[in-house]
């Protein structure tokens, strides 16, 4: 059997896509003294080789199979390695794999792991530990609501009867072949799947290390957590807002990890970070729009893709009145995305007129999906004129003339400049529509639109792999993100097509045909896109090495180094 071993993602995927056919299960052989962290739960790093980070919201859960938000998976990232991890341009390179091989029909991975790879406490880094964690992931009663990256997107073998509980997690297609060699078996070819495999949900779990932990603990204290990456968790308690990691002496890559550690500071106000910032007390800080103003042709001034799209989510289920397409669409026209951007975000931030950001996703043309922000210009524009005749058509239709939603916003500075804006904006176009501003921390305004408890919310969502189906799989009929409740027959069939069906081994029919599927969610107005998010960051003149990525993991520590 003709195998690819060690083979790039881009050529990986290239090939794949040249010989993409449904997997069957006869084809597809593969060839062949610890640190602990600390128990405080208070100290910090110390000494002048330590980084001092800003994060504007608290890490939510450090339990890689529960968490959903950039700041857990960051944090995750520091001191858990997966199979694969991000090289400096995004593509996956190994990690605890050390090598791996991938069957001809491209349905099978055998991934063989590091010999001097260690969890924290002394145990080996073994082909289990990645079986528990997956089959965790897709087990309901785990409720991971990422447990689609096991079946929807990463095709693994039974994931989705697993998840829909009609089959035990023991049958999904991952197996210690030995204690260093994993085999996973795929349904369907899939031409990412070595960028799923430096995703947190991805991540291994010490299985007797977790069912010795008391139950619900797991990820709450530096001392219910492993480290086998290059930082060890040092203190840390649920919403905190500041813990600290330390170096791991015992990482097989320990020579290329240049800090001593890393601290953090959750600071949401960017007034107060800033004078964090000019005091010493950071080396990395996220700046405001204003504050870009202050701080231009400053060259500690730096400006980085972060890859996520800010979006309007209406809930249709919930409230009737945006169950009518052309209020959506009146909601649509009215907002001056550019404003926006140059106006209150000001930090190289992109108006964004297509569901799927620009940016980050290049097809087999090796272009651009999102390149052109004008192709749904006639449902997405910045187009008052327009707001307001879809806004009469509303009316009529609803035998309504006035409609007050309330704007659900988390508690950052920068969303809450850009809500009182979209607010006077569409209040402004939209003569008898009153939008009512609601804050809330950014944890429970997440639960809120999770369980339907929203009107109308400003939220975001960061491509987890470089691909569109990480937007559009979204809204798919009943996905968890699928926050408005919006169905639709055909586009979840174009969807299905594209991973697991007619499109799987035609990567430029898939490529035509998810644009088709956008196509939909923009004419319905399933969302109003405002922008994608770019980073304007202050890092001092000493620091280098951190990689900034828009794509799964923003930022990654492993390489820097503070002069």
């Amino acid at each position: 059997m003709k195998l690819w071993k060690r083979m790039g993602a881009a050529a990986l995927a290239g090939a794949l896509a040249l010989s993409m056919v449904a997997c069957g299960g006869g084809n597809a052989a593969a060839s062949g003294t610890s640190t602990t962290a600390s128990s405080s739960g208070t100290a910090a790093a110390t000494g002048s080789n330590v980084l001092n980070v800003m994060t504007e919201v608290e890490v939510a859960s450090l339990d890689p199979q529960l968490a959903t938000d950039g700041t857990s998976f960051e944090v995750i990232a520091n001191y858990t390695d997966g199979l694969m991890q991000m090289d400096a341009d995004g593509q996956p390179v190994p990690a605890i794999a050390e090598s791996y091989e991938v069957s001809e029909d491209g349905c099978t991975y055998t991934f063989h792991l590091r010999e001097d790879a260690n969890w924290s406490n002394g145990d080996p880094v073994t082909a289990n530990d990645f079986v528990f964690a997956w089959q965790r992931a897709a087990d309901p009663a785990t409720a991971s609501e990422y447990s689609y990256m096991m079946s929807d997107i990463g095709q693994i073998k039974n994931a989705a009867e697993i998840i829909a509980g009609e089959m035990d997690k023991s049958e999904l297609g991952v197996t210690a072949v030995d204690e260093k060699t994993l085999q996973v078996e795929l349904t369907v070819p899939v031409p990412y799947f070595l960028n799923l495999m430096y995703f947190p949900t991805f991540y291994p779990v010490n299985q007797a290390f977790y069912e010795g932990l008391a139950e619900g603990t797991f990820g709450t204290s530096p001392d219910t957590v492993l480290s086998n990456g290059a930082f060890i968790l040092d203190s840390y308690e649920p919403a905190a807002l500041s813990f600290s990691l330390v170096k791991n002496p015992d990482y097989y890559d320990a020579d290329k990890v240049q800090l001593d550690g890393l601290n953090y500071q959750v600071i949401k106000d960017s007034q107060q970070a800033f004078m964090s910032y000019q005091n010493g007390d950071l080396d990395i800080v996220k700046l405001s729009g204003d504050q870009v103003d202050q701080v231009q042709g400053d060259p500690e001034l730096s400006v980085h893709g972060a890859g996520y799209l800010w979006y309007l989510t209406l809930n249709m289920d919930g409230v009737p009145a945006l169950a009518n397409q052309n209020l959506r669409l009146a909601l649509t026209h009215a907002i001056d995305r550019t404003s926006i951007v140059e106006d209150v975000v000001k930090d190289g931030s992109l108006a964004t007129y297509t569901a799927v950001p620009p940016q980050f996703a290049t097809g087999p043309d090796g272009s651009d999906f999102s390149e052109d922000q004008t192709m749904f210009q006639d449902v997405c524009s910045d187009d008052p004129a327009k707001a307001a005749e879809y806004l009469e058509a509303a009316k009529a239709e609803l035998g309504q003339d006035t409609f007050t939603f309330q704007l659900l916003v988390e508690d950052t500075t920068e969303s809450q400049n850009v809500a009182a804006v979209i607010k006077e904006q569409v209040e402004t176009n939209l003569p008898g529509v009153t939008m009512e501003i609601k804050v809330e921390p950014k944890k429970q305004r997440v639960e809120d639109i999770q369980e339907g408890n929203y009107e109308v919310c400003l939220t975001r969502w960061g491509p987890d792999y470089a691909d569109p189906m990480t937007y559009l799989n979204m809204w798919i009929t009943d996905n968890n993100n699928n926050y408005g409740k919006w169905s639709n027959a055909e586009y979840d069939a174009i969807i299905a097509d594209c991973t697991t069906g007619q499109y799987v081994s035609d990567a430029a029919a898939r490529w035509q045909a998810l644009y088709d599927a956008e196509k939909i969610i923009m004419e319905e107005a399933v969302i109003v896109p405002v922008y994608t998010k770019a980073d304007a960051c202050m890092i001092k003149s000493g620091v280098t090495g951190v990689d900034f990525h828009p794509v799964a993991l923003n930022r990654v520590f492993k390489s820097a180094t503070k002069g």
